[in-house]
């Protein structure tokens, strides 16, 4: 019988204890205990020498303390103003009880529950935090709320984080939203979003849904927020993306465009090239969207099954690898139709380099197969092994691939 040993080594006897942070020898750390007897004066309500009020619910405190976990409690607490004065009552808008309750437990003990918490409370919290200045709070909250986006709760999320320029939390939001754009245009909490948010979200070329469905959405928001300026909120539909039928059917029963600017849309689609429309589409950073994961599939080529299986290492003479004929034309090239309109800026490629041959191409993007644009030239070079390719960002749905 063979045993195999991996990893065996003797550890020096030390002062930690599962229970407690490691302390050098030498060094006492009782903060745990510390935070435990603080948190106690909070919930027995002892000493007490100021009294906030939220939603008709008294919160005995200690001014001490308060001033001393926050620059805004202490510019309050002695300042000099009404608050400053002994056993002051202070009234506290803008929030809700719980989530007051949840800062004080935070600021007596630097502790905070946020799992058992509903979404709405979440935020009111992260709000206090953000108002009073407590930034390390601020970004354990926004990662938090980060892990539990769904579809009910993203558009008021979206909105507190937009409010108070937390990047992250913004970013995670508009990701979720754009990989469930319609999901987030029928959902009651798009109707709520104030309207900065709203066009944030829409203006987006990466929120990408059906420009019907979006203009149907915005229509639905201006009538359950009849005080706003529509005519802002409808500059951006993207009107030339959808088709005669849709303009004259659904846009201009809807009173909300002029006659002037659904002309204009038909004019705009009828005289531009297709690849130079305004068009939406899917953005995943850092993935490779080629792939039948994402619905990608070779349209055009021999040996169709090798080009997306993700192998880069097994091809030889006889399988894996993709190719196609020469033509007088240069339009017999290897065709990928991808899943879905995406916003592409890198294609990696692999020549073959299995001997010394070299090869000149040139890569195409299209949305329709009719208009293409050339987005990398390598017809007059000679290429072979590894591409790794950059260019403007484009909207496509289809990439070609030639060789001359």
């Amino acid at each position: 019988m063979l045993f195999r040993i991996s990893d065996c080594h003797f550890d020096k006897m030390s002062n930690s204890h599962p229970l407690r942070p490691f302390t050098a020898v030498g060094e006492i750390d009782h903060v745990h205990i510390l935070s435990e007897h603080i948190g106690a004066l909070l919930i027995g309500e002892e000493y007490g020498d100021v009294t906030f009020v939220v939603e008709k619910k008294r919160f005995p405190a200690h001014r001490v303390i308060l001033a001393a976990r926050c620059q805004y409690f202490r510019a309050l607490l002695y300042g000099g103003m009404r608050e400053s004065q002994p056993e002051a009552e202070i009234p506290l808008q803008d929030t809700t009880a719980e989530a007051f309750t949840m800062l004080l437990k935070y600021i007596y003990t630097g502790r905070a529950t946020l799992t058992d918490e509903k979404e709405e409370v979440l935020l009111d919290f992260l709000s206090l935090a953000h108002k009073y200045g407590f930034p390390e709070l601020e970004d354990s909250t926004s990662e938090y709320l980060c892990t539990i986006l769904n579809i009910q709760n993203v558009c008021m999320t979206f909105d507190v984080a937009s409010l108070y320029s937390l990047p992250k939390l913004t970013c995670m939001c508009c990701m979720f939203m754009d990989r469930n754009a319609q999901e987030v245009l029928s959902s009651e909490g798009f109707l709520s979003l104030s309207k900065t948010a709203l066009l944030n979200i829409v203006l987006r070329d990466s929120f990408a849904a059906p420009e019907k469905d979006i203009f149907l959405a915005l229509l639905n928001w201006c009538k359950h927020n009849s005080k706003e300026d529509h005519a802002e909120i409808m500059q951006a539909v993207r009107l030339p993306l959808m088709s005669l039928t849709e303009l004259l059917n659904v846009v201009r029963p809807s009173g909300l465009l002029s006659p002037d600017a659904i002309l204009d849309a038909i004019k705009v689609r009828s005289e531009s090239r297709d690849m130079d429309l305004n068009y939406r589409g899917m953005l995943i950073p850092e993935e490779n969207i080629a792939t039948m994961k994402y619905g990608a599939q070779v349209v055009k080529g021999e040996l169709k099954s090798a080009l997306l299986d993700g192998d880069t290492q097994n091809y030889d003479l006889d399988h894996g690898f993709s190719r196609h004929p020469i033509d007088d034309d240069c339009r017999s090239g290897i065709e990928i139709k991808l899943g879905q309109p995406s916003i592409i800026n890198h294609i990696r490629i692999l020549l073959w380099d299995r001997d010394s041959r070299s090869y000149s191409y040139f890569i195409e993007v299209s949305m329709d197969e009719l208009d293409w644009i050339r987005v990398i030239d390598h017809s007059h070079y000679l290429c072979r092994s590894w591409q790794k390719l950059y260019f403007p960002a484009r909207v496509c749905r289809l990439v070609l691939m030639v060789n001359k």
